[in-house]
């Protein structure tokens, strides 16, 4: 039992440090060899980075934080998979991911939407789960251009789909509460929707300074 506890603490730590690494800033330092705070408007957010590195780049990133999230989560399945528990290990890794993606202990604890991180996540857990996240974020992204409301429906969705369809009780509630997560964390974003005070981003070519996280 106490390994067990042990291959937990191990997931949940490596987990939340890989959700708290900032992807734009690490691409930027360490493949782009710029320094993101020092260019473009000064801040390190979506917005910045687009308007710098361009569309490609901008691809890049969304390669590299794919991998980023897969990465603590194929180790959370590893570790649980000594004791026969890889599913749970991954659906672990998965909240312990999404709550370093939305309050990172490296940036005062101020993240980002999570959207990526759960979509991965839901996807190492259950295929469906992750395929109905993803349609419904991308979707409603495109129709509606607000990525906030994107991302919370795609986590009021990955909870019902979680429901529905997956049987073990365990990996039913570690991404049910992953979902719960992203959609508090996204609450003042719905109430600037309300309000009409919501940023929509464009598809046109300077899209990304809309983009700016403001939770």
């Amino acid at each position: 039992m106490i390994v067990y506890w042990l291959l937990l603490l191990l997931t949940a730590f490596v987990a939340y440090v890989f959700g708290s690494l900032d992807t734009m800033v690490i691409a930027s330092n360490f493949f782009f060899r710029h320094n993101l705070r020092r260019l473009g408007t000064g801040n390190r957010w979506l917005s910045n980075f687009r308007r710098i590195f361009g569309l490609p780049g901008f691809i890049k990133l969304a390669i590299a934080e794919i991998l980023k999230d897969l990465i603590p989560i194929l180790i959370g399945g590893m570790l649980l998979g000594f004791k026969d528990h890889a599913d749970v290990g991954r659906a672990f890794a998965c909240f312990c991911l999404v709550l370093g993606r939305l309050y990172p202990v490296f940036y005062g604890f101020k993240g980002s939407h999570a959207s990526i991180a759960l979509i991965v996540g839901a996807f190492a857990v259950n295929t469906s789960a992750g395929g109905a996240a993803l349609v419904v974020l991308a979707g409603l992204a495109f129709l509606t251009r607000y990525l906030s409301l994107a991302t919370v429906a795609e986590a009021v969705v990955l909870i019902m789909v979680a429901v529905l369809i997956i049987d073990d009780a365990m990996l039913m509630r570690l991404l049910i509460f992953s979902a719960v997560l992203v959609i508090f964390k996204h609450i003042p974003a719905m109430i600037r929707l309300v309000q009409g005070k919501e940023f929509r981003y464009s598809l046109e070519e300077d899209i990304t300074y809309k983009l700016d996280e403001r939770f």
